[in-house]
């Protein structure tokens, strides 16, 4: 009698379905992982236009300013691939900067900022993100 070798097709169809049910769970958290790797540049940009601002109010007491080309509140922006970032001067004391997630890169829905008190809060609403009122949001559940 001749033993036949190979696999049969049960087997393949089972192999298929862990490897559909790896890919469901895997994939979304991979994702999420992704997006958590992109934020940093959002948290360290904020700290360092914040930094600027309060040199320049060293210098020019106050935050209102006629902005330059390529500046906001009279400092550099900077340059981000994944976000957008804005500042605006509300008084002399007073400022406000965000960093807005640029939606063709992944980043739809995300969205950071700091005052003049450095009180920072985050705004998500991407799917499966919880933003925080309080702080930076880093982590899905809305933890900083």
């Amino acid at each position: 009698m001749k033993r036949s070798k190979g696999f049969t097709l049960i087997e393949l169809m089972v192999v298929v379905a862990i490897i559909a049910i790896l890919a469901k769970v895997a994939l979304p958290a991979y994702g999420a992982y992704v997006q958590r790797g992109k934020i940093p540049e959002a948290t360290s940009g904020l700290a360092a236009m914040r930094v600027s601002l309060e040199q320049w109010y060293q210098d020019h007491r106050t935050y209102q300013t006629v902005p330059a080309a390529g500046t906001a509140c009279g400092v550099a922006v900077p340059t981000s691939k994944y976000f957008t970032f804005a500042c605006s001067a509300g008084t002399a004391d007073t400022y406000s900067i965000t960093a807005t997630g640029d939606t063709t890169k992944g980043m739809t829905g995300f969205s950071y900022a700091v005052d003049q008190a450095n009180a920072k809060s985050s705004t998500i609403s991407a799917t499966g993100w919880s933003g925080n009122a309080s702080c930076w949001a880093i982590r899905q559940d809305g933890s900083c």
